[in-house]
């Protein structure tokens, strides 16, 4: 496993208590090099959304955690945000929580001559996505061949 996967995976661990406690959901981890800082990044929700006092309140109690465990090498800030309403989805429980609601889906190749689709997403596994659109029947994606599903946004 890499550096990046095991800073990744302790962080999981030392903040899922935290979030349990509050009553959110961790999103995602990531840690990554942006010019030459290293950023650590929890990225949070619960129902009815993140606000910047739940990001303070996580952060500053996981900065404790961090400073007290010690576990990255190298100098790095460490962030807590919401994960956006665009962000996409990289976990199962990102699809999860978005059956039933419109997404975005782009491929790497095209599919029936188009790279970009937008439908209801209905139903997900290993190896497919699908997608709804009413009356026009629905899709069925390999995964393979899907580069980001992301809710849609209307506006």
């Amino acid at each position: 496993m890499s550096k990046r996967n095991d800073y990744e995976k302790r962080t999981e661990e030392l903040i899922t208590p935290i979030l349990d406690r509050e009553g959110f959901e961790l999103v995602d981890v990531e840690y990554v090099k942006e010019g030459s800082e290293y950023f650590l990044r929890a990225y949070i929700e619960k129902p009815g959304g993140i606000t910047i006092d739940d990001c303070v309140l996580v952060s500053r109690e996981m900065n404790d955690i961090l400073d007290r465990e010690n576990y990255i090498s190298d100098a790095y800030t460490f962030e807590v945000s919401s994960p956006g309403l665009t962000r996409p989805f990289k976990k199962d429980r990102d699809f999860e929580r978005n059956i039933g609601k419109d997404v975005d889906l782009t491929t790497y190749a095209p599919v029936d001559g188009a790279k970009e689709f937008t439908g209801i997403l209905k139903a997900f596994d290993a190896d497919t996505i699908t997608l709804s659109y009413g009356e026009d029947g629905e899709q069925v994606f390999d995964r393979k061949n899907v580069n980001i599903v992301h809710p849609a946004i209307d506006f």
